[in-house]
């Protein structure tokens, strides 16, 4: 089974400016040089992390989705991130995983952030979504869901990359560092995890702190403050090695693992 080429784009985002944020993200991937399998950008990366979906959010024929479609099969990877959506009459922080052959995987947001009301706007995704890549399992998650260990776990090495999209301030930089190495260790899997940097409408600071981390929470690559985009190649070697040497996947606790 091949490595995987795993691309991150951390960067501000253009405050509910739909058509801004595309271009800045077209122009990112374009710049793109080394091969990659899947290029991941932040949690709603088309507006930022506003609580007004009545005036921007889009059905899956919508501009957002639109590019991402079209943007996967002209780069031949997954794109990925999350958008604000509408479906039968209800708003929905949904990731899109877009593949290169026009086909689409969805994911909407389970834990919504009750601190900012994003609960008094949104719907709560009821399942969880596993995707495959070249023979790797990999399973999406948003921003506020990282606080969720259940929902993360990782029983009978159901995903082999946890990807975390989000908006997540620099107010609790500490946390999100904290426990992405957490969910990386505990699972026995690697995470790769993209946040914005810049301030948002609301006032809000954030830093990016966008990493990506091994298996046995060693953090492979991270940056904080500037924006950037950066490739790094996940060791599928290194994950099966380890797992194997070190087997305590085995001896967790049944639970419940469904969705």
């Amino acid at each position: 089974m091949p490595d995987l080429a795993v691309t991150l784009i951390q960067t501000e985002l253009v405050w509910e400016d739909i058509q801004a944020n595309l271009e800045r993200f077209q122009d990112e991937i374009d710049a793109i040089t080394s091969p990659t399998d899947l290029v991941i950008l932040p949690e709603m990366f088309s507006t930022g992390f506003s609580m007004r979906p009545e005036a921007l959010a889009e059905d899956m024929d919508g501009t957002a989705v639109t590019w991402m479609r079209n943007t996967a099969l002209e780069k031949g990877a997954v794109i990925t991130g999350s958008v604000m959506v509408v479906d039968q009459g209800r708003f929905y922080n949904r990731l899109i995983w877009a593949r290169p052959d026009g086909t689409l995987e969805t994911y909407d947001k389970k834990h919504l952030f009750r601190y900012a009301g994003e609960e008094k706007v949104y719907t709560p995704g009821k399942r969880r979504v596993t995707v495959e890549l070249h023979g790797w399992k990999i399973r999406p998650f948003i921003c506020y869901d990282l606080r969720f260990p259940i929902w993360t776990r990782n029983l009978d090495n159901a995903y082999d990359l946890a990807v975390f999209v989000a908006n997540w301030p620099s107010k609790r930089d500490t946390h999100w560092r904290a426990l992405l190495r957490a969910r990386a260790i505990e699972n026995q899997a690697y995470v790769a995890a993209v946040n914005r940097v810049g301030r948002d409408g609301h006032g809000f600071d954030h830093r990016g702190h966008s990493s990506v981390i091994d298996p046995l929470g060693n953090v492979l690559f991270e940056r904080a403050d500037k924006a950037f985009t950066v490739t790094l190649s996940l060791s599928r070697k290194a994950l099966t090695d380890y797992r194997r040497q070190f087997p305590a996947w085995k001896d967790a606790d049944l639970g419940s693992n469904e969705g």
